[in-house]
Formats: structure tokens, sequence, C-alpha cells
């Protein structure tokens, strides 16, 4: 029977050492993050964040390419790193697919690009035999805009990126998964046509009732695709919720600083918002860690790990400030870190 969460995240922590093994420094890229993703309704969750936010170490985990040092994986009620119920491989290919950053690295450039598209058609069990492969093959890439003819027999040099990235989507798409996960998966594609991959992505939510994680730096893009979206900054997941709830009223200082530095679809972060290069001995703090660039810190800010606020329905900070609003009970409880 089918698990009620499509995917869910708990605790979820990954730690690096940064440096030698006696002077070297523990870094948390992700640092104990829960998030779920409801079954039943198809839906596209992105998770935001500049460079060194900790979202592609979270997208390596939910593709099982890098192993958690904390917490765990759940796909479809299923655990994925460890327990007796534990997805194995093969299962967990059919159920999760990837779409990655660089198409022209998905792709050698020996093979033709439709040898990759029936190796995941036979090898998931797409398919039982080339001709039954070919149908199932030609109807992915119909999904993505493409025709079969067009794509059969060539090699990865001799498409666009964007016409690559397509390709990469239909082969996700083979296996009939439940869940892709896309990490940056426009960021390589030139940006009149980045929108276009956005709107397959909505189109295929819908068609093909295949829910997505899509991983990017552009805080426009995932307003524009997203149901929910979850905010990282320093491994930690600071804010969560619907989309629109989200981007029309932040709970979080950090949220408000990336929507003030995102004038318009497709312009990074990095090159317009005023924020220092990353620093290790923010992923180290026990307290929080957006405390020493937030423009409402307090003391309690410096001193305790902010708690999980839950501001509303499918609504969640790590904050401090939005308890400000809370029931005298509520505040009491936060301030002494019960």
């Amino acid at each position: 029977m089918s698990s009620e969460k499509v995917m869910e995240l708990k605790g979820l922590t990954r730690a690096f050492r940064i440096g030698g093994l006696l002077t070297g420094t523990r870094l948390l890229a992700v640092d104990d993050v829960s998030l779920t993703l409801k079954a039943g309704e198809p839906a596209i969750l992105s998770i935001v964040g500049e460079s060194g936010s900790g979202k592609t170490t979270m997208a390596r985990i939910m593709l099982r390419l890098l192993e958690p040092s904390g917490g765990d994986v759940y796909i479809d009620g299923r655990h994925v790193f460890a327990g007796a119920d534990r997805m194995d491989s093969h299962e967990f290919r059919r159920f999760v697919q990837p779409i990655f950053q660089n198409p022209f690295e998905a792709f050698s450039s020996r093979k033709p690009v439709d040898s990759y598209l029936y190796e995941t058609a036979l090898n998931l069990g797409a398919a039982a035999n080339r001709k039954q492969a070919r149908e199932v093959i030609a109807s992915a890439l119909n999904s993505v805009g493409l025709d079969y003819g067009l794509v059969e027999g060539k090699y990865p040099n001799q498409f666009s990126g964007g016409e690559l990235q397509r390709i990469s989507i239909a082969r996700a798409l083979i296996p009939n998964p439940k869940l892709i996960v896309a990490d940056e998966p426009v960021s390589m594609i030139d940006a009149s046509l980045r929108m276009n991959i956005v709107n397959l992505f909505l189109q295929l939510k819908n068609e093909r009732q295949v829910s997505f994680v899509y991983i990017t730096h552009d805080l426009s893009t995932a307003y524009y695709v997203s149901d929910y979206i979850a905010i990282m900054y320093r491994g930690n997941l600071v804010e969560l919720g619907p989309s629109d709830a989200i981007l029309t009223d932040p709970q979080h200082p950090y949220t408000e600083l990336l929507m003030d530095s995102v004038p318009k679809i497709g312009e990074k972060w990095d090159d317009i918002a005023v924020l220092p290069d990353v620093e290790t001995k923010e992923y180290a703090v026990t307290h929080c860690k957006f405390a020493a660039r937030c423009p409402y810190v307090r003391d309690i800010c410096r001193q305790q790990r902010p708690p999980l606020v839950e501001i509303g329905p499918e609504r969640q900070a790590l904050c401090f400030r939005p308890i400000d609003y809370a029931p005298q009970t509520e505040r009491e409880v936060a301030a002494a870190g019960i």
C-alpha cells in the first residue's frame, strides 16, 4: 500500500570536515532538516538558497548519491538509508529520478543519446524488449516536445543545451517515477530558454502526475513554478510553506533579504545581493546562524538556537521573531528552549 507521503526528510544532517583531522573544522552542510512532500496531489517543492546553503547536498542525499550523517530519507514511506524495509537500488530508481545541472555532463560524447534512453527503459523494467522500449522512449520524448526521429542516433554535441536538457527530462520520465529531483536544471541553459524548461515542469506535473523537488538559487522561477518553497541558509531550513504565503508575507529575515535581492527572473543573487562570502564559522554556531547579519537580532538570537515556529497551515520559520506575535505561553516556552 502506498504511503501518504511521496518523500519525507526526518532530522537530516550531513557533516563535512574542512582541514586536517585534528585541527580541521566540522561543517554542517545540512543541519537537522525535516520536511514532507505529500502524496495524492502532485506538487512542486522548490528548495531555494544561495551558494553554500546546503541545497545541493540535500539533493544528493535525496538521490542516494550521498549518505547523511544523521536522520533519514523516506520515499513512499520506506527507508532509503536504513531499516529493515530499506528500498533497494532498483526500486528507488523507479520511484525517484534525477535531472542534473549540466546536461552535457549527463551524456558521454562517445555514445548516441538514445542509447541512454534504451538503457533506462530496459534496465528499470519500463519495457521488456527494444521494440517496447522504442514506444516508451517516443512517448517520453513527445512529452517534452521532441520527436524520436530527430533524436535517434545523434550524439550530445548535435543538440543545444536546451534540447539536451529536454532529453534528460525525457529520460527521467521513462520509468514513470513519482518524484523527480532537479538540481539547478536551468542554470546552464541560455536565459531566453529557461522558462521553457520551467513551464515544462508545470506541464509534466499535471499530465504525468509526477512531483518535483526543484533545487534553485533563483527565487523568481521558484515562485513561478512552485506549490511550496523551502528557504535554506547555512544548512538550516529557515522557512517553509506555500509559495504565495512565503513570498507575500515572509516570516524570516533571510527570506526578506532574498526577495529584495531578486528584482527579475534569471538574475542571480550572487550578482546583486549584498552578502559576504561563505564563512565557515557560521555553520558551527549553536545559536541563530543569521544573527550576525539580521536587522532584527536580539540577545536571545546570539544565545540559543531558534525554534521551528508553526506559523499557520503548512508554514514554518526557524526564527524567534514570529513568536513575538504568538500567545504569551508560546513565547515563554520558546524562550525557555523547551
